[in-house]
């Protein structure tokens, strides 16, 4: 036992590491950044090696820091899925899924009874919500991620990506009686918005999509206000389909409205949008079934 680190030094590195500041580190253990410093030069001592570089900001790992990162990372993930696996439990528990509110109601749901007819022994717990639960705490088993890149410290498998274009009901061109032949027709309708909660500045937009459009039709407005704007995206879809205007909506999100015909391209000027993972801790329990969760929605996809 007297040549094992002390845990708590290993869990302050970590958690520093992991946030790059000890000031959330500290926040997430429920300890003062000074308790966190103490701890960190505490294993600093025992391994001999700076593991940090002591800058004001940012926080930034020294060599040995890197390499020792990796290694407590895992460690604890393995940790954490040992002591699941030691609670044994239930088979019949539902697999928690945690995703995106409008995948889930969109995309997710109406394809559940084939997940049903193929795995009847797998219940699932659907958790749809636009915040990004904490898998390390056991939020949920599995999560489905929208981002442009795999999510770090988590294994990550792409299911598919998406791209956004104007859609509308066939009932609002209907009403009209005249074809959209360039970007500048969409205007005579009413443009529906959505906020996008991650704040990226090349989300694919109303403001996006019409500044790419001006490039081929230059008579487009250059700024021209949202007649409808709504904070969820599941809202702004059920204006669409009720033939309230037009939205930059995501291929994958409405594509059964856009099978059924409820909905329609109202152009074909396209931006690119992210990607959906499928996502679970490294060594979590129930390996197995997560697998097949995975197999499924690959096939669904």
């Amino acid at each position: 036992m007297g040549n094992r680190p002390p845990l708590r030094a290993l869990y302050a590195f970590e958690a520093a590491a992991r946030h790059g500041s000890f000031k959330a580190a500290a926040a997430e253990l429920g300890v003062t950044p000074t308790a966190i410093s103490h701890q960190v030069r505490l294993l600093e001592e025992i391994c001999g090696l700076k593991l940090f570089q002591r800058r004001p900001r940012p926080l930034v790992l020294t060599s040995a820091g890197a390499r020792l990162f990796p290694i407590l990372r895992n460690a604890f993930d393995l940790l954490a899925g040992s002591l699941a696996a030691v609670a044994e439990p239930d088979v019949q528990a539902p697999l928690r899924v945690t995703s995106p509110n409008a995948f889930a109601s969109r995309w997710l749901v109406p394809r559940l009874p084939k997940w049903r007819e193929a795995n009847p022994a797998i219940p699932l717990e659907i958790i749809g919500t636009d915040a990004l639960l904490d898998l390390r705490a056991g939020a949920a088993d599995v999560a489905i991620r929208y981002t442009r890149r795999p999510p770090l410290g988590l294994a990550a498998h792409e299911i598919c990506r998406d791209s956004f274009f104007p859609v509308c009901s066939p009932r609002l061109l209907a009403s009209d009686g005249r074809a959209i032949e360039r970007a500048a027709d969409l205007l005579r309708y009413p443009l529906i918005h959505f906020d996008w909660m991650n704040r990226d500045p090349d989300a694919p937009t109303w403001s996006r999509w019409l500044a790419t459009a001006r490039s081929i039709d230059p008579e487009l407005i250059p700024d021209k206000a949202w007649d409808l704007s709504f904070r969820e995206e599941l809202h702004a879809i059920d204006a669409v389909v009720a033939g309230q205007g037009i939205a930059i909506c995501s291929d994958v999100v409405v594509g059964r409205e856009l099978e059924n015909g409820s909905l329609v391209k109202a152009h074909p000027l396209s931006l690119p949008g992210y990607s959906f993972y499928v996502v679970w801790m490294h060594h979590s329990p129930r390996s197995a079934v997560k697998e097949s969760f995975l197999a499924w929605m690959r096939t669904a996809a």
